[in-house]
């Protein structure tokens, strides 16, 4: 069974410039596709991304990747959001953010 390629919005496109699109995969991509859409993305991406991924799925993500791939402000908004309350810390401190 192949694995089905990105039907993504075309408004996606600017958020994936270094990669083809017709060469990303719904589930070998999904953690690249869910931050920079959770990021980027505008209310009709975002509804995309949850019906593509469900709700739980987008969860995973966050409670194992959040803090690292996503800006401090963005993890926030959708760990509060979507209920995230334990997820996996950066390895490292932060030192500091930017802007200061």
């Amino acid at each position: 069974m192949q694995e089905q390629s990105l039907p993504s919005p075309i408004s996606l496109r600017p958020y994936f410039q270094e990669y083809n699109l017709e060469d990303l995969r719904l589930h070998r991509d999904a953690d690249l596709i869910i931050p920079r859409t959770l990021e980027f993305g505008n209310w009709n991406e975002i509804r995309w991304l949850f019906q593509v991924y469900r709700r739980e799925r987008i969860r995973c993500f966050l409670r194992e990747h959040g803090e690292r791939w996503l800006r401090p402000d963005t993890f926030n908004y959708w760990r509060k959001l979507l209920g995230v309350r334990k997820w996996t810390p950066a390895p490292f401190e932060k030192v500091m953010q930017w802007p200061p």
